[in-house]
């Protein structure tokens, strides 16, 4: 009985150093040397300052920048603490209230009370944190963020069309549009 107590002990004590110590430091070692941005948070800096991260959205709430995703996290919209999303079913009452409020919001914000708007402007994404949008997506914003801006149209939709990122390795996910990165062009914009 002791023996095997003892041989239970030391594969106890050699998994908790293998898989809490070792993997770890391995994982985070790899990731430094070949992935360090991503790392790192993917932070983005303007003028040597943190402004957010490429990889977690945030709230953009003025009528002069393009609007992200909506979060499901907490009692704080995009709160990277407790991304998550609504675990609503497709078939929950609530959900189809959210959603049919949003397309209401986004129906009088557009002045088009036919519009279908694209999906990922009405339901949140899994983790809550999405950073991208469609760029269906920016592209149905682009009369609101012009007009906030005085700027012309066609400018704003070719700043858009500018910022879609393909799929990944051309064939994984679909074409998106990072926000942060989006609207800090908008910022970049002569005046």
């Amino acid at each position: 009985m002791v023996r095997e107590l003892r041989a239970t002990c030391v594969i106890f004590l050699m998994l908790t150093v293998l898989t809490g110590i070792v993997y770890p430091l391995l994982v985070t070692g790899v990731a430094k040397l070949f992935f360090l941005y991503q790392a790192e948070g993917s932070v983005v800096e303007v003028d040597g300052r943190a402004v957010g991260s490429a990889l977690l959205g945030q709230p953009f709430t003025s009528d002069r920048y393009f609007h992200g995703r909506p979060s499901a996290t907490a009692a704080v919209a995009y709160n990277g603490l407790g991304g998550a999303g609504s675990n609503l079913a497709p078939t929950n009452p609530a959900l189809a209230e959210a959603v049919a409020k949003r397309v209401a919001e986004l129906r009088k914000e557009t002045d088009d009370s036919s519009l279908s708007p694209p999906v990922d402007l009405v339901t949140t994404s899994a983790s809550g944190l999405d950073p991208h949008v469609s760029p269906a997506a920016a592209l149905l914003q682009v009369p609101r963020v012009a007009a906030a801006r005085s700027l012309p149209e066609a400018e704003v939709r070719g700043l858009v069309q500018r910022h879609v990122e393909p799929q990944t390795l051309g064939i994984l996910g679909s074409p998106r549009v990072n926000v942060l990165r989006l609207n800090l062009a908008l910022d970049a914009l002569p005046r």
